[in-house]
Order: structure tokens, then sequence, then C-alpha cells
């Protein structure tokens, strides 16, 4: 990483930490530190999941909670934010992973150090204590398609978006929406997994240019939360809202427009105030030494009753029940 990465990452972390810097979150000796870290600041989804760090630290005020990410989806960024985080000798980290890969070797080395590692949208990580997921992330890439399929009519050309080709959750979601359109021989999948690295506007751009490409296309299929802000307003600024399905993960309030106008047919979701919530508690319970357990109450809405079992290395992948699909008819219960 060059020196103006490093010195953004830097500015990154010391914007987003309560207490002004990490070194001065250290100074409270006691008070055992968990840092999350998320793929991207800046953004509705990973906004969202602070208010669920700020309220985890106002409701215990015993330990030191903090958030921060990379201004950019960029994996090597988010990388030395967390290397930043093991030099200053965190209690613990809560990691979304841009990309699980490249950070195997960094999280290793914090665990053997001594740190407590869990992670979000990667239960493919090897090197994490425990992976925390809303829900089983075949069910939803399952669920997202099946909306998909019954607005296209289950016929018709189709498309993916991801955040990342490194995104292990969002190539689950595409991978488990292929496999349900395979039961429906009329559609067709076009051009599929098409990076949008959560940039609306890039997203944006990208739709446009499908919509060239394959103006009879019916379906969209999208994974990281700007992806349905990006595709949305392509097939509404093309008059085809209605006309061209979209069903992708993302959130209420800024998807609220396309939903009514018809853009976005639905939404799927799980609130990140809750899973950020969660990958603290459980952080806390393994800084204190204490069990993670099947059917163990996380104090959360939606990990109330989670299941938890092996993960793909040594640690555990815990998993709840927050899986949400929203439209027009009932997106407005869903606002926060």
């Amino acid at each position: 990483m060059g020196v103006k990465a490093r010195i953004l990452a830097g500015s990154v972390i010391a914007a987003v930490v309560a207490a002004g810097s990490v070194g001065s979150l250290m100074a409270q000796e006691k008070k055992p530190v968990i840092a999350t870290v998320v793929k991207i600041s800046g953004i509705p989804w990973f906004a969202r999941m602070n208010v669920g760090v700020q309220e985890y630290q106002q409701k215990n005020p015993d330990v030191v909670a903090s958030q921060s990410g990379p201004a950019t989806a960029d994996a090597a960024q988010q990388l030395q934010i967390v290397q930043d985080l093991i030099a200053k000798g965190v209690d613990a980290l809560a990691v979304v992973p841009m990309d699980p890969q490249v950070l195997e070797g960094t999280l290793k080395r914090a665990m053997d150090r001594g740190i407590v590692v869990v992670t979000h949208e990667a239960d493919n990580q090897v090197n994490t204590q425990a992976d925390v997921e809303a829900f089983n992330n075949d069910d939803y890439g399952t669920a997202l398609n099946e909306r998909l399929a019954e607005c296209m009519g289950k016929s018709g050309k189709w498309t993916t978006f991801v955040g990342s080709l490194g995104s292990r959750t969002h190539l689950q979601w595409v991978g488990a929406g292929e496999k349900n359109a395979a039961k429906y021989a009329d559609m067709q999948l076009v051009d599929k997994n098409n990076e949008s690295f959560d940039d609306a506007n890039a997203t944006y751009e990208k739709a446009k240019e499908i919509l060239r490409k394959h103006p009879d296309i019916k379906g969209f299929q999208t994974s990281a939360g700007n992806d349905v802000l990006g595709v949305g307003r392509a097939i509404d600024e093309a008059g085809l809202s209605g006309k061209v399905c979209l069903v992708g993960t993302g959130l209420p309030n800024p998807s609220a427009d396309l939903l009514e106008s018809g853009a976005i047919t639905a939404i799927g979701f799980w609130d990140p105030k809750n899973a950020g919530m969660a990958m603290n508690a459980v952080a806390r319970l393994l800084v204190e030494k204490k069990q993670v357990t099947d059917g163990m109450d996380l104090g959360v809405d939606g990990y109330n009753k989670v299941t938890v079992t092996k993960g793909a290395g040594k640690g555990l992948l815990v998993v709840g029940n927050g899986m949400v699909l929203a439209d027009k008819s009932n997106y407005k219960e869903r606002l926060f």
C-alpha cells in the first residue's frame, strides 16, 4: 500500500472512533476494547451498523466499542486498518471482510497475539473464532431469486451483481439464485456477477450498459447495499419501472422512492444495527472466556436463538434468524 492509502486509512480511523483515537481508547486499560471494522465507511448500510455499535457501547459502559472502515471498498485499505488496530493492541476485532482471503494471515497473527477475532458475512473465514451470520445465506439468495422469478413470470433474461468477486456472501446469494432459477427452463442468466464495489454511480453506469446490450432483459438480482439504488435509477430513467424486475439487498429508507416508482421490485435485508450489536456481543463473550452455545440468546433482535455449528476453521458459525423481504406494500413498516 502506498503512502496516500496509509494516510487515508489512518484518517478514517481517527474520524470514526468515538473517543477520538484508538490510542486514547487503549488508555482505558480496565475496559476491554472491541474494534469493529466494516467494508466501507460513509454508506447507509454501515452507517446503520455504526448505530448498533454505538448502542452496544451505551448499553455496556464497561467495554469500549468503536467502528472504523476504509473510505472506499478496497480490501487493501481495510487490511491496513486491521493491522493498525492489531498494533494498538485492541482486545477484540469484529470484522466485515471485503475479501476474507486477503485478511487470513493478518487475522491469524491477531489471534496468535491473544486478540479475539469475530467476523460477519464471511462463513468461509478460516482464521476467526466466530463468524456471525444474520441467516442461512443460501436460503436468502434463494428467497431473493424466487421473488425475482415471480416478478419475471419465470421466463426471460436476467443478470446478477455482486459487491466484489471476493465477497463470500454475495457469491453465495447469487449462486443460490442461479440454482433456484435452474428450476425454470425459460429463465436465462446473462453476463452474470457484475462487480459493483458498492458504488451506486458505477452500478448505474453498468446497468445502463446491460440494458443497452440486452434490451429484452427482464430481471436483475443484486447483492451490495447500494446496487439496488444504481440499477433502480437506470431502470427508472429508461422508463422501464414496473417492466424490468429488480430484487436485491437494500435498506428501506434509501430505497423508498424507487420502491414507490416500481423501479425496485423488492428488497431483502437484515438490520445492520443488530448485526453490529451481535458481533460485539459474541466478541465480548469470547474476551471473557465464555461459551457461545447453540440456542443462545445474544440479547439482540434476530439473534435470540442462534444456531451454533463448526465454522470453516477451528472457530464457530453463529447463525441468526434476521431475514426480511419487503416491497412497495410493506417497506414503510420497516423504516429505521
